[in-house]
């Protein structure tokens, strides 16, 4: 399994924007073939940074995502409100207790 985790930066006027955003397709990202959840998370001491944890079954799951209209059209207006480039991880689970 793939754990895709990506640290958003937004301008502060934009975070309601992207909120609703992220509300308006989590349930079609989530639907992608592959995808076995995703979740929107805000930092505690920056409310303008966000994280997206998005579980897939394989790699190739995620770059099919990757390369849908889904994601371009969503990752486009993302990146507009951006206060700082996007960082994103690709990672693998190796333990877990308590989740």
């Amino acid at each position: 399994m793939i754990i895709r985790i990506v640290k958003m930066h937004f301008r502060t006027e934009e975070t309601n924007a992207f909120i609703k955003l992220f509300e308006s397709v989590k349930s079609k990202i989530a639907a992608q073939e592959g995808c076995e959840g995703v979740k929107l998370i805000q930092d505690v001491s920056c409310s303008d940074v966000f994280f997206t944890l998005s579980h897939w079954k394989t790699p190739e799951h995620l770059e099919m995502y990757r390369n849908s209209e889904l994601f371009a059209t969503t990752w486009s207006t993302t990146k507009a409100m951006f206060k700082e480039k996007a960082k994103a991880w690709s990672t693998s689970e190796l333990s877990a207790a308590g989740f």
